[in-house]
C-alpha cells in the first residue's frame, strides 16, 4: 500500500513538471512551481531525507516562488512616457480614452499592464525613450494628424502595439 501511494506521488512530479512548462499565464506557472517542489519536498520526506525535505521546502520553494513573483511583476509592464500635461493622464478626451482603452485590451492578452511615466517636457521624454526608462512614448495629436502617435523601442511591443494597429513609429535600439 505504502509503496503504491509513493508510487502515485512520484508520478505528479512529472505531471506537473509537464503543467509548467506548458503554462501561457505566468502566475498560473508560478502556482504549479509550488507545487511541484511541493511534492518533491513530500517525497523526500517519505524517502526519510528530513533536511533535503525542508531545504526544498524553504528554499527550492518558498524562496524559489518570492523571487520569480518579483521577477514576473517587474517584467510584465509596459511603460508608456507621457507629457505632464497630456490628457491620458486623466483620459480627459474620447481620443486618450480610446487610446488607453485599446492599449490596456492588448497588453491584457499578453497578461501585461500598462504603467504612464510622467515627463515635464518632450525633450525629457525622448531622453528618456532613448535612455531605456520607458519602454514607448505617446507623442501628442497635433493639426496635422488629429491620433496619438506612439514610438516604441521594444520589438515585441512592436509587434503587440502593430497587432492592435496603434503603433505609429518604431526607434529601434
Amino acid at each position: 500500500m505504502e509503496e503504491t501511494l509513493l508510487l502515485v506521488i512520484a508520478l505528479l512530479l512529472p505531471l506537473t513538471a509537464a503543467l509548467v512548462v506548458t503554462q501561457t499565464n505566468p502566475y498560473h506557472a508560478l502556482v504549479m512551481r509550488g507545487i511541484l517542489g511541493s511534492i518533491a519536498a513530500l517525497i523526500y520526506a517519505l524517502f526519510g531525507a528530513a533536511d533535503v525535505a525542508l531545504t526544498e521546502a524553504l528554499v527550492g520553494t518558498m524562496l524559489s516562488i518570492t523571487l520569480y513573483a518579483i521577477a514576473v511583476r517587474s517584467s510584465l509592464s509596459m511603460r508608456l512616457g507621457v507629457l505632464k500635461d497630456s490628457p491620458l493622464l486623466a483620459a480627459r478626451t474620447s481620443a486618450a480614452q480610446q487610446l488607453l482603452q485599446q492599449m490596456r485590451q492588448g497588453l491584457q492578452q499578453y497578461h501585461m499592464r500598462l504603467e504612464l511615466a510622467v515627463y515635464g517636457s518632450a525633450e525629457a521624454l525622448l531622453a528618456a525613450l532613448h535612455s531605456r526608462e520607458v519602454h514607448t512614448i505617446a507623442l501628442e495629436p497635433d493639426e496635422e494628424v488629429a491620433e496619438y502617435r506612439l514610438v516604441t523601442r521594444v520589438p515585441r511591443l512592436q509587434a503587440i502595439l502593430t497587432q492592435q494597429a496603434l503603433l505609429s513609429e518604431v526607434l529601434l535600439p
